[in-house]
């Protein structure tokens, strides 16, 4: 398995084992890491989540992961982990590593930890056992974890097909006031017609149907990996790009990138807020995360901010400006007078000044008054 280097806020590299969304039949499932980055890393500050904990961490709302499955006895999860199922084991480890960015608590040495720490996790298995998966395979997930209770509902996944039964699950989820979160493009882009990666913006599903809060990665500086799959018209942006995360066993970290793991990220937001503002519907709770968001092409995802905007009809709050002054008129019979005054003295001046002339130069032609 590959390593890429973890960095951490002290940028000190720490070597992590690479993430996987799937695994070829030839390849061996993920396992415990053997490696533990020990340091805060980068999405700590951009979540915002010391300030935001001091408002919520998540109590009493529980998370769906329709994903890959989500491992069983996980330090970060234990006592939290519901599993559907078959959904307790978790060949591939992406399910287990995004429940953790949801949901996960420090443990151990590690400073890794989830966004919303005391959220229950619903696993539910959406792909066969080395993370393939279908639309119909999706569509059976969302409706399994809202029948289950689910007060939010995470899919990892970003299909290029499946437009009217994914809708016909997420109808379901509204229906019952359940909120669906999903990343707007895959987490590896498709390949075009030559076998090379094929980058362009498209429609993916469940992401496009309009009550689903689809999601786009960004990482440490700002911007995205090159060559990664572009959105269409996302509805947030949050951190995804080098995420330190949990893996499907023990108590070690992985590293991965792509919007599937921004899309966690909000999930965790979002059970903050609902735990909160338990008073919210899942529309609300959507609304707020994205007019609470830092302006930008794909608003930025603003944890705190989420939780404590005050909203207006259809808009932001905005201060009203105060009503202007304006001083009752001047009576008009002394305006009138004035005016009268200083014409007056303004036709002397004029008399004056053409005498001073006009007198002069008679004299020097010899005008005399008239007899």
């Amino acid at each position: 398995m590959m390593s890429t280097p973890a960095q951490a806020d002290e940028d000190e590299p720490v070597s992590l084992p690479a993430l996987r969304s799937r695994v070829a039949a030839d390849e061996s499932c993920a396992t415990a890491s053997r490696k533990t980055a020990e340091q805060q890393p980068w999405t700590w500050q951009a979540l915002q989540l010391s300030r935001a904990w001091q408002l919520s961490k998540g109590a009493d709302v529980t998370v769906a992961v329709v994903d890959t499955g989500v491992g069983s006895d996980l330090p970060a999860l234990s006592g939290r982990v519901t599993q559907v199922g078959d959904a307790g084991v978790d060949c591939v480890g992406h399910g287990s590593f995004a429940a953790g960015l949801i949901a996960g608590a420090p443990s151990g040495k590690g400073a890794v930890t989830g966004v919303a720490p005391r959220a229950r996790i619903l696993a539910v298995k959406a792909t066969d056992a080395r993370g393939t998966t279908t639309a119909q395979q999706v569509a059976d997930g969302i409706r399994t974890a809202v029948d289950q209770g689910a007060d939010i509902v995470y899919t990892g996944q970003a299909l290029p097909v499946g437009r009217s039964v994914l809708t016909q699950a997420v109808a379901h989820a509204t229906a019952k006031d359940v909120l669906v979160i999903a990343p707007a493009a895959p987490d590896i882009a498709p390949e075009g017609a030559d076998g090379r990666p094929d980058p362009r913006a498209r429609a993916y599903w469940p992401a496009q149907v309009p009550q689903v809060l689809s999601v786009v990665d960004y990482g440490p500086g700002g911007g995205r990996p090159e060559k990664a799959a572009a959105p269409l018209a996302p509805d947030l942006a949050a951190p995804g790009d080098a995420v330190v995360g949990i893996g499907p066993k023990g108590g070690g970290h992985y590293i991965g990138s792509g919007s599937s793991l921004a899309a966690a990220h909000v999930a965790g937001a979002a059970a903050l807020i609902r735990s909160y503002h338990p008073e919210l519907s899942a529309a609300e709770v959507s609304r707020r995360l994205t007019e609470a968001a830092y302006p930008g092409e794909a608003p930025r995802l603003d944890t705190y901010a989420g939780l404590t905007v005050v909203l207006g009809d259809g808009t932001r709050a905005e201060p009203k400006a105060a009503a202007a002054h304006v001083p009752p008129a001047a009576p008009q019979t002394p305006r009138i007078r004035a005016l009268l005054i200083a014409g007056g003295a303004g036709a002397v001046v004029l008399l004056v000044a053409a005498a001073a002339f006009i007198v002069p130069r008679g004299k020097a032609r010899g005008w005399r008054p008239a007899g």
